[in-house]
């Protein structure tokens, strides 16, 4: 085995955001760009000698190529073993069980998410460490660091490695093990849910369509769905991985899986409709005729949670991250439950699920988990849903409806205005704290600000801070706005706008809920100055 040291040179850029390190797909194609980022990891985590890794991704454009980049660089690095999926292929939750259950180092795992992928678009790689979640901040900080030191690389030169088949073969002294990416997914979920109890439920009529917009959780789902659950044949639509996701975005939102809502809308509708994003740890919900908001969704699953096996003895605690909506919330006061409320990103909840404290945590960027694994999983999701139908023999029409005359309903839109110029996005921000300690007690649109602040996450399990993660404006009444820049896009800020509004009249709660958000919506333009800030007079996506 032949291993070459190709000297190199710090290349800008290459800070780690809450997902890993995304960039458009050219930019990883560039020299050295994405050997630098992965000697770099290597270099931050103490080496790779004798540690056993998992590898895979979403399969996108890219993803074949870089598996063989990560796979040589691995084997240069003197690792001991690495866990691969076929064709180098698994869902992010996928890749955390396998982290989990081989008792691995750590793996990467190459997807940009729910962005585009294809030559022109987006790819992304992020280490996830030995708990299966993604690296927290103390180690990507440390990855940043050593990519602006680099100097050198090791990689292996060797002919490609055979992913296609599962078996067992080397490069050099690593054993490179290929695995079935849907085998050891498909047994965990059989051990979390009552698979006879849903497959009962498709056996009576029950009709789902599950779009996997042409992305990784298409064989999952049609290997579960409909290979053991029997669900009939064409159940999983835009079920093969496609390197551009057949031209479409995979992002599970009424905008981008506007065929599955169209369809979920129409009169003869399927009893039950579902989508995933690029890499399976998204979902979409969608009953006939009606659109179920993440948020809502992490609120059902709490509150029926005793109905599902694995979750048959209770729920330590709950989670959600801070521009999610307070549904949750008030399932978890009802079942007096520990709720808290975390910065947005995934790793953030690995640490109270390392400890114990919660078991369910969900996003409203359609993300929603639980402590069987450290990433947000969509088809567990879907699965979790399915089997509450199934006990309760309700429509998910019927299931909401009982659910808000329960708890109330928070009511609830994101909007999106993509790719601002980010002198104009952070000049945003920036007039909005300079105002926080002024806004308390004045009315804008009708409502009256209780409390204005930039949220600011203490880690309960190992004292950290983090800073600076929104701005949050609430209301009289239980109105909420909050004000964040994400960090998951390519190419300038994407400024997200939270809006929530809070309704316990049980003759209200089924109001439309662009007019329910009308007043909250009108308050947050003219407390933020959007339109004059961004040029903007509206989203470019609601969702």
């Amino acid at each position: 085995m032949t291993i070459n040291t190709i000297a190199t040179t710090p290349i800008e850029g290459q800070k780690p955001g809450t997902s890993g390190l995304r960039k458009k797909t050219h930019v990883f194609k560039q020299p050295h760009y994405l050997e630098n980022f992965i000697q770099a990891t290597w270099n931050a985590i103490g080496g790779v000698s004798g540690k056993t890794l998992v590898l895979g991704g979403d399969g996108r454009h890219f993803n074949k190529r870089a598996a063989q980049v990560v796979l040589r660089m691995a084997a240069a690095g003197g690792a001991k073993r690495l866990i691969v999926g076929q064709d180098a292929l698994l869902s992010t939750p996928a890749a955390s069980n396998l982290i989990r259950i081989n008792g691995a180092d750590g793996g990467i795992i190459l997807s940009a998410s729910h962005n585009p992928g294809g030559p022109d678009e987006d790819f992304g790689v992020k280490f996830n460490t030995s708990n299966g979640g993604p690296a927290p901040e103390s180690i990507t900080d440390r990855i940043f660091s050593e990519t602006q030191k680099i100097s050198e690389y090791s990689i292996v030169e060797s002919h490609d490695v055979d992913l296609s088949t599962p078996g067992t073969t080397r490069l050099g002294d690593m054993q490179i093990e290929v695995v079935d990416p849907v085998a050891a997914y498909q047994a965990l979920m059989e051990k979390l849910f009552d698979f006879a109890k849903i497959r009962a439920l498709f056996a009576s009529g029950f009709r789902v369509r599950f779009d996997a917009m042409h992305a990784v959780t298409g064989p999952y789902a049609t290997a579960i769905l409909q290979g053991v659950l029997g669900a009939p044949a064409g159940s999983v639509v835009n079920a093969t991985p496609l390197t551009d996701f057949g031209g479409g975005h995979p992002d599970p939102n009424p905008i981008w899986a506007k065929d599955l809502i169209d369809r979920m809308m129409a009169d003869d509708a399927p009893d039950f409709g579902a989508a995933s994003d690029g890499d399976g740890d998204r979902n979409m919900i969608v009953g006939r005729g009606l659109y179920v908001t993440p948020s809502d969704s992490l609120a059902v699953l709490a509150a029926n949670a005793r109905l599902v096996p694995a979750y048959a003895s209770g729920l330590a605690g709950v989670a959600r991250s801070m521009p999610t909506s307070r549904a949750v919330d008030r399932v978890a006061e009802t079942l007096g439950l520990q709720c808290y409320e975390t910065p947005t990103g995934w790793k953030f909840f690995g640490n109270l699920m390392d400890d114990g404290r919660v078991t369910l945590c969900g996003e409203e960027s359609a993300g929603t988990g639980s402590d069987h694994v450290r990433e947000k999983d969509g088809l567990w999701a879907v699965l979790f849903w399915l089997n509450i139908l199934a006990e309760t023999g309700q429509s998910v029409q019927d299931l909401m409806r009982a659910h808000w005359q329960r708890f109330g309903r928070n009511f609830y839109t994101r909007h999106d205005y993509e790719a601002v110029e980010m002198d104009k996005a952070n000049a945003l921000i920036a007039s909005l704290r300079a105002r926080l300690s002024d806004l308390p007690g004045q009315t804008i649109a009708a409502k009256t600000v209780t409390q204005a602040d930039d949220f600011s996450y203490h880690d309960p399990v190992d004292g950290s801070t983090s800073a600076h993660q929104g701005i949050r404006i609430a209301f009289e009444g239980g109105a909420r706005v909050v004000f964040r820049l994400s960090g998951t896009g390519t190419e300038g800020a994407t400024l997200r706008v939270y809006l929530e509004d809070v309704e316990e009249d049980p003759a209200r709660i089924f109001a439309d809920p662009a007019e329910a958000l009308a007043g909250v919506i009108e308050a947050a333009q003219q407390i933020a100055g959007i339109r004059s800030h961004t040029g903007r007079d509206a989203p470019d996506v609601t969702t």
